[in-house]
């Protein structure tokens, strides 16, 4: 069976054109992980990904997750609300292109529609800039994804540069 997938690609240029959201009252902390654990971050890729339908990493051995994983280019960043794990953002950091991806970003599914995953955006946003060289923050999100993704994006100042249908 196919399926047509409407995918959307922004970026944002500066941390100044970041919105930030300020109404959350639970105890959050988002942190980088480190060091690297390949095990964090196929968790989480499984975890949140399976109501998405991600699955180009599904068939990763153990060692292309570490390999990935602990890439330097590589940074995963992890939220905990009250110790216990709630979600997580990669980026990956394109030095020579001064751009920073984020590659993955979500919830676990008891952690969903708490205004979160605005808070999660808004850490991956802040920490794509940290490195002063970099010009550029992109993202690309898709139907499949959580039905607020889209307005997450552009509600924190992103801006769509692409927009392609493809079928899976």
């Amino acid at each position: 069976m196919t399926k047509k997938v409407e995918r959307n690609y922004l970026e944002i240029f500066s941390i100044q054109d970041l919105r930030i959201n300020h109404d959350i009252e639970l105890d959050y902390t988002i942190t980088l992980l480190e060091p690297s654990d390949f095990q964090i971050n196929k968790f989480f890729y499984k975890n949140v990904g399976k109501k998405y339908d991600w699955v180009d990493r599904l068939n990763w051995t153990d060692k292309q997750w570490i390999e990935y994983s602990s890439n330097e280019k590589v940074k995963t960043y992890i939220l905990k609300i009250d110790d216990d794990l709630a979600g997580f953002y990669e980026l990956i950091i394109h030095y020579e292109k001064k751009e920073v991806e984020i590659a993955y970003l979500g919830l676990l599914e008891n952690y969903l529609n708490k205004k979160l995953g605005s808070y999660l955006l808004t850490s991956a946003i802040k920490n794509s800039f940290e490195n002063k060289d970099i010009k550029r923050t992109w993202v690309h999100t898709c139907s499949l994804d959580h039905k607020n993704a889209l307005n997450n994006y552009l509600s924190r100042g992103m801006k769509i540069f692409k927009k392609e249908i493809i079928t899976i």
